[in-house]
This record gives structure tokens, sequence and C-alpha cells, in this order.
């Protein structure tokens, strides 16, 4: 048996670091296998030297986000327990050196995995961008957060979101309403990322004014966007003719970035996705770049990565047996 402490200057830190319920500490012992206890303004920590180390470092870098002011919660600490094991936990504090911007609750909006620093990277550094990877690892989120960004800067002088409203089981048709209507809820999530960085009175006004336009992909055809950020959400449900009518309306001064999702494509009869076929033909242009998420990006809930895994299992043990 091994033992170490690590000692906690600030009883605020070690709330904070010991969750409701002492709910972060339960969550370290588990993963690594140890015991620990706390004792005055010391933290042991016992079990094998392996692990023990390992969760020493795991404590040490929940420390130094703490210090820089970063918010503990049971996402961060199961990524940093993942960076731990892999050596990379040094890593885990130039993601606080990236503020994309303010909510408008006043929340600082910053990369939360190395793989959203990343996206965050290339955004900055080149015109066109495609963020492809699974469902919550902030693609659009961040894009959105950026788009803001450059507005709020003078960067840009419209925000224009927009998506391939593609049925995924249910008809336009049969939906009530006028066009607008129909189109709003495949829109939703962009509205809803507009609504957190600029408040809905904000985005209202801005909406008003021409500055933000959300709009189905249909409405970009024969369009020159110029002085604009562009975000095409969903793009693997684009096919290759509207991939390219998309990436062909950029104009002067303007930064698109594409998302999407190449494990849930809802094109009918079996056409080839747009977005794969951008990827494959684009990899090698300069001034575009690709990142590929996994499910180690994932923010949202923590099952939401198992789910992510268990489809990749399925899909792996079909193409093995076929």
């Amino acid at each position: 048996m091994a033992e170490r402490t690590v000692e906690i200057q600030k009883i605020e830190q070690a709330l904070a670091l010991f969750g409701n319920f002492d709910c972060n500490i339960r969550l370290l012992e588990r993963e690594f296998g140890v015991g620990m206890v706390n004792r005055a303004d010391q933290l042991k920590i016992t079990g094998d030297e392996h692990s023990v180390l390992l969760c020493e470092k795991a404590v040490h870098a929940l420390l130094e986000s703490l210090e820089r002011g970063e918010t503990i919660t049971e996402q961060s600490v199961r990524y940093c327990i993942q960076m731990v094991r892999e050596g990379s936990e040094e890593e885990l504090s130039s993601l606080a050196q990236d503020c994309i911007c303010i909510t408008a609750k006043g929340r600082p909006l910053k990369p939360r995995t190395l793989g959203q620093k990343q996206y965050n990277d290339m955004i900055s550094q080149n015109t066109v961008v495609f963020g492809v990877g699974p469902a919550g690892t902030g693609k659009t989120y961040l894009a959105v957060a950026r788009a803001v960004r450059a507005f709020k800067d003078h960067q840009v002088s419209r925000i224009i979101l927009t998506r391939p409203a593609v049925e995924a089981g249910e008809k336009l048709g049969f939906l009530p309403g006028d066009l607008q209507n129909k189109v709003d809820p495949y829109l939703r999530p962009l509205y809803d990322a507009l609504f957190d960085m600029l408040g809905a009175e904000g985005f209202t006004r801005l909406q008003e004014r021409g500055s933000i336009e959300v709009a189905p992909l249909a409405y970009m055809r024969g369009r020159t966007l110029e002085d604009s950020f562009i975000i095409l959400d969903e793009a693997q449900n684009t096919t290759p003719e509207q991939m390219k009518m998309f990436l062909t309306r950029l104009g002067t001064n303007s930064k698109a970035v594409v998302t999407g999702d190449i494990t849930q494509i809802d094109l009918p009869d079996h056409k080839v996705s747009g977005l794969v076929q951008a990827c494959r033909i684009l990899k090698n242009v300069d001034d575009i770049a690709i990142v590929y998420f996994t499910e180690k990006d994932v923010v949202r809930h923590r099952l939401v990565q198992d789910i992510i895994k268990a489809y990749e299992k399925y899909e792996e043990g079909k193409r093995n047996r076929s």
C-alpha cells in the first residue's frame, strides 16, 4: 500500500473539490481504485502506488483549475481523469486561457476539452473550418460563440446561420403554419445558442436590423455572402450539390464554419453526404481546416459518451460480421 498527501490551504477549495455529498472525491476513488480521507487541511490518498500517483496528479490538476477560477463539475472531473491517464494533464491549463465570449448572463465561455480548443484555434486561423464529430461536443455552440465574438469585435457585419431542412421521419407539409413556422423547429438549436450569447431581446433587435439571419440552406442559393460569419449546421444532411453551393457563396471578408455528425445522416435512399465528400475533397486545401471530435469531447451528460461508445461498438461488430 502506498500513501500520498495533498495539502489544501483554502476551505473554499476543499468544498469545491469534494463537491456535493463528496461526489467528486467518490468519483476519483472509483475511477482510480484508491481511498481518500480528509484530515484538517490534508487529503490522504491510499492504494497501490501507480493508482495513488495518478489520483494525486488529478487532484493537483483540479486544484489548479480552481486557482484559475474554474468551476469543477462531474464532467470536468471525468475529463481530468482521462487526461491524467493519457499523461496530458498539463495541457488542461491551456483551456483556461481562451475566453471565446461572455454570455448574456455574464458567464465566460471557454473551451472545455482539448478538441474544443483545437476547434477554436482553427476557426481563428482559417477562413473555412469543418467541425465533424458526435452529438454533444459543442460544435455548433462554439461556432455561434465565435460568430458573436467576431460581430461584437466588428470583424464582420452579419451573422448567418443555416441548416438543411431534411425530414427525419416527419413530413414538413404536415406541420401547421406557414413556411417560417415549418422550418423554425429545424433551426431551434441555432436560436437557442444565440439566445444564450445575446439574450432574447438582443437577438430580436439584431435580427430585426438584419444583422443576424437564420434561414434554411435553400435560401442561400444564388447569393454572395460578404462581410459575414456563416455557420452551416447539420451539414451531414446536405447533398454534394448543396455543399458545393454553400461553399461557393463565400464572399469578401467572410468566414464559414461547417458542422455535422457523419453517424447521423438522414438523407433518403442512401445518398452521399455532402459533408463526407467535402472532407475528402478539401482536406489538403490551404485556409481550410477539418477538426474531428471524439466521444472524449462530449460535454453533455456522461451517458452521452457511453451511448456513443456503445453504438460505435455495435457498428464495428456489424462490419466485422459482414
